[in-house]
């Protein structure tokens, strides 16, 4: 624990380096663990879970490296793996189907996480549902919606402000609202909305930079003094992701190193202060 109440993590999501040299990398940088992707092509890929999960737990754990969460399937294979290999929540965001429409998908997801109870009770692992704009659950208010019956130790929420502040949600409002709800992990990233299209346009068009915790669309400092003075407890995870502007396409390689290590600066001066956060 970096700070005796949190551990920062990084979801490794931008590199397929083998597992002995990205603990190796995100050690140096100063991260006490991992999110992993489980996906094809990554270091552990859905179909060898049972195997390759718990083989890259004790892998990074050689390195100093824990793994927090992973971001991947919600299958029973990959459940009992997480609970062998002592991973406590597969971190998820929810698509919404439209063709059906909100509140029917909602009514769909419902289904397949009580399902699953009973696999995530015996395993000991949680599914963490992360908000993320556009045709997904996007605010707090939209995870709370979805899994407020459910005990977190089996779905809790992750909350990435990045994507509240998207939606417009304030900060103490969106921990507010999901506060009973958490499990130990958080998400801080950085966004904003900038213009396409000149002042001539008829209407406005507008993409989404991915950026650093200096340009973000809400307050870093804020959601820490609000996290410390609620005496939160679990991982702060920071996903990784910068989009080119030029492009408007996220980057992926290790250009990005010198972001993350501004982030993952800043973020632990945030939680060694004594000073209240910033509006």
């Amino acid at each position: 624990m970096s700070s005796g109440k949190v551990s920062f993590t990084i979801f490794t999501k931008p590199w397929t380096i083998p597992l002995g040299q990205l603990g190796k990398m995100v050690k140096g940088m100063g991260f006490d663990g991992v999110e992993l992707p489980v996906r094809p092509n990554y270091q552990v890929e859905p179909a060898n879970i049972a195997k390759g999960l718990p083989e890259a737990a004790r892998i990074l754990a050689n390195e100093g490296i824990k793994i927090g969460s992973i971001g991947g399937p919600t299958d029973e294979a990959t459940i009992a793996a997480c609970g062998e290999a002592g991973i406590p929540i597969i971190r998820v965001c929810v698509d919404i189907d439209m063709k059906i429409g909100y509140m029917a998908s909602e009514q769909r997801i419902r289904k397949q996480y009580d399902a699953l109870l009973p696999i995530l009770d015996k395993h000991k692992v949680a599914i963490g549902v992360q908000n993320h704009c556009d045709y997904n659950v996007g605010s707090a208010i939209g995870i709370m919606h979805l899994i407020e019956k459910y005990d977190p130790k089996h779905i809790c929420a992750v909350l990435d402000m990045a994507h509240c502040g998207l939606d417009g949600e304030p900060v103490d409002m969106a921990l507010d609202i999901v506060w009973p709800q958490l499990n130990g992990l958080i998400n801080f990233k950085s966004a904003f909305r900038y213009r396409l299209n000149g002042p001539e346009e008829t209407e406005a068009s507008f993409n989404i930079q991915w950026t650093t915790c200096h340009h973000s669309n809400y307050s870093w400092s804020k959601m820490v003094g609000l996290l410390k003075q609620k005496g939160y407890t679990g991982n702060i995870c920071l996903p990784a992701e910068y989009s080119d502007m030029r492009t408007g396409r996220m980057v992926m390689d290790d250009s990005i190193l010198p972001m993350v290590r501004e982030d993952l600066a800043y973020i632990k001066a945030l939680f060694a202060s004594q000073t209240p956060g910033q509006e």
